[in-house]
């Protein structure tokens, strides 16, 4: 299993290691893989974030996994790096189905493609986190004539945050009171860009909104702001005629969301690691 994506990582200074030479013609493989044809494997010191300096080992002793790239750097990870990624991804996508349920508890606007879900699930009689599935279903098919490619993260977005939506409703009963609205209103968008910064900073793909907005740049050439703007007043402008919640909570999500999630995340994004090369890891011990 190769670690992470190592083809945008930007090489230090070109070296070479035991374990690199047998891969350089062939693009990025394992150590460990060398390993099993029974390569010689000479540790190559790596500095790795959060650990320092350290020597690489092969990925079947269950502690270190290791790629080499074909210009001859090597990254390393700890298992628990790829736990950390997939707990928060997981986690984040929970959260943010929760976020959002909050907010249709407040009762007082919603952001735009929840007022199109809310106004589905107001016609058809499904649950809404069902409708938020089945939408988010619909824009992930319309990556294919977009020539996306939905990462793992962007799959489990379409399957959870539905259910722990739904969950939410279940359990929290909306107020009648204007602040206690307000209130649980605030609680939802905090959760939400908390949740935003978790599922993407742990770097498993974007949501599938996010993709029809990046394929739809690509595409068409229109500036980014302006095809987000086009998808969000269009989903915003259905979701009214059928019935959806809009109110001033939907400007507040407007104005409020990108910079609360501008904020989150840099704090939640899980760095990636960086290839140092032999010198610099010497100097560096």
């Amino acid at each position: 299993m190769v670690a992470g994506r190592i083809g945008h990582m930007k090489p230090v200074t070109a070296h070479t290691c035991g374990a690199c030479e047998g891969v350089k013609e062939a693009g990025p493989r394992l150590a460990s893989r060398n390993d099993r044809r029974g390569t010689a494997h000479r540790p190559c010191p790596v500095v790795v974030p959060g650990i320092g300096a350290a020597p690489a080992r092969p990925s079947v002793d269950g502690v270190w996994q290791r790629a080499c790239r074909s210009d001859g750097m090597c990254l390393v990870r700890h298992r628990p790096y790829l736990v950390r990624r997939v707990v928060q991804l997981l986690v984040g996508l929970a959260v943010f189905g929760v976020a959002v349920a909050l907010m249709v508890r407040a009762h007082i606007g919603l952001a735009p493609w929840d007022v199109l879900g809310q106004g589905i699930a107001l016609r058809t009689g499904i649950s809404f986190g069902t409708v938020l599935n089945l939408v988010g279903l619909v824009l992930l098919l319309a990556w294919i004539p977009l020539r996306q490619r939905p990462g793992i993260g962007t799959v489990l977005n379409v399957l959870l945050i539905g259910p722990a939506a739904d969950l939410t409703l279940w359990l929290v009963p909306e107020p009648e009171a204007l602040l206690p609205r307000i209130a649980l209103f605030a609680a939802g968008l905090t959760l939400l860009a908390l949740a935003t910064g978790l599922y993407l900073g742990a770097r498993f793909g974007p949501g599938p909104r996010d993709g029809l907005m990046t394929g739809l740049h690509a595409r068409t050439g229109w500036p980014v702001w302006t095809v987000r703007t086009g998808i969000e007043v269009t989903a915003l402008a259905l979701g009214w005629l059928l019935g959806g919640d809009v109110g001033f909570g939907t400007l507040a999500f407007a104005v409020l969301i990108g910079p609360m999630v501008h904020m989150a995340m840099p704090r939640l994004a899980v760095p990636e690691p960086v290839p140092v090369a032999v010198s610099e890891t010497r100097d560096a011990r």
